[in-house]
């Protein structure tokens, strides 16, 4: 049996820093994953499963030594955020409001894992076992993890970042508080007949909000072509509608259904997925420790979820850090730190939610009145910016 101090069970994107950060403290590592990333070549198109990424999430990934390696591949960053519902009543950000150079970059999560995993053989304490799926953890002083190829590995600390549907969780007896929304959301990747943009935006709608996230522009014919992450929510029906269509079907919906800013395009791929809320009653028990959706899960909305891992993980690296070793009083303090956070973006998103997502006359008049507010707010509005980019 290989015994190791930290079995982290999930390589994506807040597995594989967790991984990571724990091996750059001397423990003993491995990392449970099923799949390896597609490599990454220049002529691939775009993946549809992108993340904006906050300053605070690239500030972790460059002490983790990945970022040079995500940047060398693609990432398109982005000065300027634009929300409303009534075109007359927008809250506008601006990176130059915080003297920032960008607010964000929106990144495809294969290759923030890409750039991390070329990161795992820098250390020799760090082990990758990949293909390999967990099977069952028997807990005890030390945990012996059994994965379904019938090897078995032990250590004190299991870390569960293996997503929504978490098997550490499950495993370690850790309940959660749940519901579905009652909304789909729909990616969709388009080419754009306008240029490169530096905005993300997103208009609100009783059926859903419908998003832009600017992606890397592609050479077409020796000219530069604009691209974009294009998010559709709305009902599951509408959701599952929109997906039976062919690509020109698809485009005169949308053409007919996003505001006016958008301009003409090229539709290159699309997908769909359900929206859940999950929050786990406990971060850690048995010695298992939850981070990023195997702990929590957020509506999309404001595109917060991954951001709020990388926050998990940069808080568990810091107070492990700080004591010097994994223990019960570092998972505590960890939880303490992470819960309220985490509750406080669950809640706020759940109540933009809530708020549009009906037809009501005077709730209209108050919310768009609100986003005009929010707009000239001064301070407050700076404020929340920098909550947001997690400074």
């Amino acid at each position: 049996m290989n015994n190791y101090d930290v079995v982290v069970v999930g390589g994506g994107m807040i597995g594989a820093a967790t991984a990571i950060g724990l091996a750059k403290q001397g423990l003993r590592v491995a990392v449970i994953e099923g799949f390896s990333p597609e490599a990454f070549h220049q002529s691939q198109a775009m993946d549809i499963r992108v993340s904006a990424i906050s300053q605070a999430s690239a500030d972790l990934l460059e002490e983790l030594g990945a970022w040079q390696s995500i940047a060398a591949m693609r990432i398109c960053s982005y000065k300027r955020l634009e929300t409303w519902e009534h075109s007359e009543c927008r809250t506008r950000f601006n990176a130059e409001s915080l003297d920032l150079p960008r607010l964000g970059y929106i990144i495809e999560n294969r290759l923030i894992q890409l750039g991390l995993w070329a990161q795992f053989d820098t250390y020799d304490n760090l082990t990758l076992l990949c293909p390999e799926k967990l099977d069952t953890i028997e807990f005890g002083k030390t945990n012996i993890v059994k994965l379904q190829s019938g090897l078995q590995v032990s250590a004190q600390w299991v870390v569960g970042a293996d997503g929504a549907n978490s098997k550490v969780r499950q495993q370690a007896g850790i309940g959660i508080t749940a519901w579905d929304y009652r909304q789909h959301c729909m990616l969709i990747n388009v080419a754009t007949t306008l240029p490169q943009q530096d905005i993300t935006w997103q208009q609100f709608l009783p059926s859903g909000p419908r998003s832009f996230l600017p992606l890397c522009s592609l050479m077409s014919e020796g000219k530069e072509v604009g691209q974009g992450s294009l998010v559709w929510y709305d009902s599951p029906s509408r959701i599952q509608q929109l997906s039976a269509m062919s690509p020109e079907k698809l485009r005169d919906e949308v053409l007919a259904h996003f505001p006016s800013e958008l301009g003409d395009i090229k539709v290159l791929n699309a997908g769909s997925f359900p929206l859940t809320r999950r929050h786990a009653q406990s971060y850690s028990k048995n010695n298992c420790i939850l981070v990023g959706d195997s702990a929590h899960t957020i509506n999309p909305l404001a595109g917060q979820g991954v951001n709020l891992g990388f926050k998990d993980v940069a808080a568990l690296l810091d107070i492990s850090k700080e004591k010097g070793e994994l223990s019960q009083s570092v998972t505590r303090r960890y939880e303490v730190m992470r819960r309220g956070d985490n509750l406080l973006m669950q809640s706020g998103m759940d109540f933009f939610y809530k708020a549009f997502s009906n037809d009501i006359g005077p709730l209209k008049f108050v919310r768009n009145a609100a986003l005009k507010l929010a707009e000239n707010s001064g301070p407050i509005k700076a404020q929340v910016l920098k909550y947001a980019l997690g400074l």
